[in-house]
């Protein structure tokens, strides 16, 4: 067992007992950090809370979006607090992040919710559980060691006394927090590496389940919303009287970029919407162009060095092969629109929505002249996040329009202004350059990125030597032993165009072009795309989930006229995936059959979960590659709902077979790793079945 020790001046207000139950605060920071000189600083904490009554309450570190989460994360508490999952609720934690946050950052994103909490909520369950049963040992007066905790109850093995954790709760004060716990060796996990169903299920099939959509509120209003088509636009004119006639339309709401129909229910406010006739001036970003902002790109590459993420020295082959990627720009598309029920009181003001960043709502809502402390989140489930909702525009204006009434208002942008006024991820250019010699080995290796930074975005804090780390993961840190890599970044921001985060993030862009660009490399040495990978590839568990996957998808057997199979593999979010992708294509269609996926991503917590992600994820990843771009027209964005931004369908998704490697290992990251992966073997699956070689998404065939 793994016994962990922490001196008690690492527990800050270590519990606090109230009508009869108990409030425990155990530190979210990973305890292989603690110093003695850590000691004198304030530790983020998790609470657990445990009642008089009822279920043990996990005040939840991170937010629920559909990745399942909240199961997860309440696997690895009631493994180590020996509780059934039945037996724990859940509450969304406040935005407060020096006490719910890891590193001082309560946002949920990046595949890191099980890496951060592994060691954290294993801890604080063994530190609860025996502090449970020393305390109940104690009034039994017994030693510590004749008991057990199991189910929620502590029991003397002798007598067969027993009291539930809600028994002993109130007497555990004045008694210390135990200073050395144990945490379980896997071979005692009950739950833990076992699939177990979702806890948010039942209440999403019955209906039960509140997203920020759902919220209603006592004598709560509705908003559509029209926001200005270019940034920097302006109301010219609209018609009020027109959209005041129509029944049950309160009041229009102008802040000059942004104009709000409010109305007693949604359909009104609607119509009120359309009845304004609004007309707007295009503002100073009106000249902005799709292929403007292409081309400026490609110059800035051409032109410019670039600043170095990793540098390496000349050398020259016997051949030279080139090659250049385009990726657009792409939006969420969530399936729940962005949404945000607000009540502004005064100086008050009271927010129901769903945010994967907290503290950065509240941060950003009180520079609209608010004090942090009066503002009160209510943080509901989302349908959907992908990155979109950690930002927080959409709860911006709801705000600025709240505060026109003295009512709750619900903004709920349309699916039209939700594609139109997105914060997408930023479109690249890669260029890629490889010196071969007679084997078709790369003697150096040269790969220059030009587009915009979502961490500028983020923080706005200056690029570390003008490098977006973000932008160069996964093309900065090969698995391949390559001889004198040099990678560039030249930072070319679109403009007035917003740009975020977006799921998979860095390698969802960076797996793409180089596992096509080795793939290119393959061929041009006449050599199998996976043996040419396996001769060079470092890390033994990425060999080991390309070698897997080649079993599995049974790569060497020959496929029928139009069929081929594409293969690409990485080792980012602290796993390992490959992956093989079948397609079928005939003329111009491209009919995706099957995917095959192999994951190490250390010991899954809840394997189910963990297939589905990947599933979810590939399906994400392949709708980006087949159908998914963001165009500007004279300054605005060209789509406006899924009849041209489409989302991949049921009939068209393939079939999946998944293989999780066994592992002792801890867990890495799972719900984008299959986004990042996949896109790079679809392409190479397609070149496979048609020699067509795909560079410029998405993907569009020539004629055959």
């Amino acid at each position: 067992m793994t016994r962990t020790t922490l001196s008690r001046r690492h527990f800050i207000k270590t519990s606090v007992l109230a009508a009869g139950g108990l409030s425990v605060a155990i530190p979210l920071l990973d305890p292989r950090h603690f110093t003695a000189e850590a000691a004198t600083h304030e530790l983020a904490t998790a609470y657990i809370r445990i009642s008089s009554q009822g279920p043990v309450v996990l005040v939840m570190p991170k937010v629920e979006m559909g990745q399942g989460i909240y199961t997860g994360l309440s696997m690895l508490l009631a493994e180590e607090l020996e509780l059934r999952l039945d037996q724990i609720a859940i509450e969304a934690a406040p935005p407060l992040p020096a006490i719910y946050g890891v590193d001082n950052d309560q946002s949920t994103g990046g595949s890191t919710s099980t890496k951060d909490c592994w060691h954290r909520l294993r801890l604080a369950g063994a530190s609860v559980r025996e502090w449970l049963l020393i305390t109940a040992a104690r009034h039994w007066g017994v030693p510590p060691d004749q008991c057990r905790a199991q189910e929620g109850v502590i029991r003397h093995v002798h007598t067969l006394r027993s009291l539930t954790y809600q028994e002993i709760a109130p007497l555990t004060a004045g008694r210390a927090m135990p200073r050395h716990v144990s945490l379980k060796p896997r071979s005692q996990f009950k739950l833990i590496g076992r699939s177990q169903p979702r806890l948010d299920t039942p209440a999403k099939v019955d209906g039960s389940a509140r997203f920020g959509i759902d919220v209603r509120r006592p004598d709560q209003v509705y908003a559509a919303l029209a926001i200005a088509p270019t940034l920097g636009g302006q109301v010219r004119s609209l018609n009020e009287s027109a959209a005041l006639a129509i029944k049950g339309v309160i009041r229009i709401v102008n802040e000059s970029d942004v104009v709000a129909a409010i109305a007693s229910n949604t359909f009104a406010a609607r119509q009120a919407l359309q009845a304004l006739e609004i007309v707007w001036s295009p503002g100073a970003f009106a000249h902005i162009n799709q292929d403007a902002l292409v081309a400026s790109m490609k110059k800035a590459l051409n032109t410019q060095k670039g600043a170095a993420a990793v540098s390496g020295k000349p050398a020259h082959g016997v051949r030279t092969h080139r090659a250049e990627y385009f990726q657009p720009f792409l939006a969420h598309a969530t399936m729940e629109p962005m949404n945000a029920t607000v009540h502004v009181q005064g100086e008050r003001v009271e927010i129901w929505t769903g945010t994967q960043a907290p503290d950065r709502l509240v941060d950003h809502v009180a520079k609209l002249g608010f004090k942090p402390h009066h503002i009160q989140l209510h943080n509901h489930l989302m349908g959907g996040g992908f990155g979109r909702r950690l930002d927080v525009d959409g709860v911006e204006y709801a705000v600025r329009i709240a505060r026109h009434l003295n009512v709750p208002v619900q903004v709920i942008y349309s699916r039209e202004e939700d594609i139109r006024h997105d914060r997408y991820r930023p479109c690249y250019v890669d260029q890629l350059e490889a010196e071969l010699d007679a084997s078709g080995a790369p003697v150096r290796w040269t790969h220059k990125i030009a587009g915009g930074s979502a961490s500028l975005a983020w923080d706005g804090k200056p690029l570390p030597k003008g490098v977006d780390s973000d932008v160069v993961e996964g093309a900065a840190n090969l698995p391949y032993d390559f001889k004198n890599i040099d990678v560039r970044y030249v930072q070319v921001e679109p403009q007035a165009i917003p740009v975020s985060w977006w799921r998979g993030v860095g390698p969802t862009r960076s797996v793409l072009v180089v596992e096509s660009f080795i793939d290119e490399l393959a061929d041009l040495a006449k050599a199998d795309p996976i043996e040419y990978r396996l001769r060079w590839l470092k890390p033994e568990r990425a060999r080991r989930v390309l070698e897997v996957v080649k079993a599995l998808s049974n790569w060497n057997q020959a496929l029928g006229p139009g069929y081929g199979r594409g293969v690409s593999l990485h080792s980012e979010f602290g796993s390992f995936m490959a992956q093989v992708v079948e397609v079928f294509v005939a003329d111009k269609a491209i009919q995706v059959k099957k995917v095959y996926s192999v994951m190490d991503c250390g010991l899954a917590v809840n394997p189910d979960q963990v297939r589905a992600q990947i599933e979810g994820g590939s399906i994400f990843g392949l709708t980006a590659a087949l159908y998914g771009q963001i165009t500007l027209r004279n300054g605005s964005v060209e789509q406006s709902n899924f009849h041209d931004y489409p989302l991949m369908r049921l009939s068209e998704t393939p079939s999946f077979e998944t293989h999780l490697i066994d592992s002792n290992e801890s867990p890495g990251g799972v719900g984008e790793t299959a986004t990042a992966c996949i896109q790079a073997a679809l392409l190479n699956a397609i070149f496979n079945a048609s020699a067509q070689r795909i560079r410029h998404l998405p993907v569009r065939l020539e004629e055959a």
